[in-house]
């Protein structure tokens, strides 16, 4: 029958009515952004706790624990597991490689400090080397290029005794030591989280760090403008004495020497068990560098134990173990409690691909504090969404974004290793160092996205 003006057409037989929806409501919407951010609302909450304890004074190692119990009722982990997670944060090989790396470490800078060897090879550079600012940053920059866990502890002495004849605030030389020691990172091929990358993306590794290296260059210049150029960094150096030492080139490397062998042992080991162990931790080869450089410092200067017993007595060594001790409970406590995973649950829909590239790595590098950890752990998702996007030719743009984005959340976080043990040696809260590093990694972050757009 035709269908006549003004009238109702009639519903075919086989149709069913459609049922009304009814429209939600504005506190509805509410509600289901707030439990779509839940996951973030609780790691949020305990790295809260975390900070309010350690302004507080209730001690770091102490403070991180309560952010690690606070995690695990919060993501619901039952207490009858906490036992479990913390017997295996302290059998965890990385827990137990890092706690001897740090105290080989110790005993190394103790050593040379106690021997004068320190002093000389400082008082030797500084003839050679006449600007301030160049010899503040050498010693971090030359140990960034050994990818040890925990590095900062060990060129730290170092920048404390350059400084020593320098009007140079505390908070100052801890940031001067905990930025410049990581300018490699994006762009150095033993650092872990460059070879894992290259191992889940498929990539040579020279390919990957011919995009990433950029980020070198760029650290530096951050590093400039707001740590060392003379309108942020005023420097008042006292003449120095007449040195001893010896300062040709010969002789700096002589008093050099036991560096030479941690740095040059510990790249080359590193690089050997690659090659010939690939089974074997590449730990092993920085552990025993570390013992090789000890002992060439002690026969340097005739084989003195007391440094070595006065290290392992030391109170200030077991405090950086309890603080290791207690970071490596709160990455098993959100390994257990499944945080990332939650977190990567949120990266649905539209966003997943700018979710998986940018907001993941930043969050889980700025609650682990390590590269490995934000690269295993948002990696393979960021991998997959791609894939399932048909979009394989754009990965290598994509894992450069992941990248500075990763590697801006491990720079500033407040549980990075080389942060907290940075701040431990300057005795410097670490809030006061925390706050000049927010702009300079803003600027890290906008500016791999920048580099993004020109690559992609």
């Amino acid at each position: 029958m035709p269908f006549v003006p003004g009238t109702r057409r009639a519903r075919p037989a086989h149709q069913e009515p459609r049922p009304a929806v009814a429209p939600q409501s504005p506190l509805t919407n509410v509600m289901d952004s707030i439990t779509a951010l839940l996951p973030l609302l609780k790691i949020l909450a305990a790295f809260s706790a975390m900070l309010a304890g350690i302004r507080l004074r209730l001690g770091l190692g102490t403070s991180i624990l309560g952010g690690a119990a606070l995690t695990a009722l919060l993501f619901g982990l039952p207490p009858e597991r906490w036992p479990q997670v913390v017997a295996s944060a302290l059998a965890n090989r990385t827990t137990l490689f890092l706690a001897g790396i740090v105290g080989l470490i110790m005993a190394l800078s103790t050593s040379m400090e106690k021997t004068g060897q320190s002093r000389r090879l400082m008082e030797a550079l500084a003839v050679r080397m006449r600007s301030p600012r160049l010899r503040l940053v050498f010693f971090p920059a030359l140990i960034g290029l050994l990818p040890m866990p925990g590095g900062a502890v060990f060129s730290a002495p170092m920048v404390g005794e350059v400084s020593r004849r320098m009007s140079v605030d505390a908070a100052d030389k801890a940031l001067i030591n905990y930025w410049f020691r990581h300018v490699w990172e994006l762009g150095w091929p033993l650092y872990p989280g460059m070879i894992l990358t290259a191992s889940l993306g498929g990539l040579p590794i020279h390919q990957l760090i011919a995009w990433t290296f950029p980020a070198v260059p760029l650290c530096l210049l951050l590093g400039w403008v707001f740590v060392l150029r003379p309108g942020r960094l005023r420097i008042e150096e006292t003449p120095a004495p007449v040195t001893t030492a010896r300062t040709s080139l010969a002789g700096i490397l002589v008093l050099g020497l036991p560096l030479l062998v941690a740095i040059g042992g510990a790249v080359a080991l590193e690089g050997a068990i690659g090659l010939l162990l690939p089974g074997v931790p590449f730990e092993w080869g920085v552990l025993a560098a570390l013992l090789a450089a000890i002992v060439a410092l002690l026969a340097q200067n005739g084989f003195p134990l007391a440094p070595v017993r006065q290290t392992l007595a030391s109170r200030h060594l077991y405090s950086m173990l309890f603080v290791i001790v207690a970071i490596f409970v709160f990455k098993e406590t959100m390994q257990a409690a499944g945080v990332v995973h939650e977190l990567a649950g949120m990266a649905g829909g539209e966003v997943a691909l700018l979710a998986s590239a940018v907001f993941l790595p930043f969050l889980v590098g700025a609650i682990s504090g390590i590269n490995v950890a934000f690269v295993g752990a948002t990696f393979p998702l960021l991998l997959g969404i791609l894939e399932g996007l048909g979009m394989q030719d754009q990965t290598l743009p994509y894992l450069v974004l992941a990248q500075f984005f990763g590697f801006t959340g491990v720079m500033i976080s407040p549980l990075h290793i080389c942060f907290i043990l940075t701040c431990q040696f300057f005795q410097v809260e670490l809030s006061r160092v925390w706050r000049r590093l927010v702009v300079p990694c803003a600027l890290l972050a906008a500016s791999g996205s920048g580099y993004f757009l020109l690559i992609r």
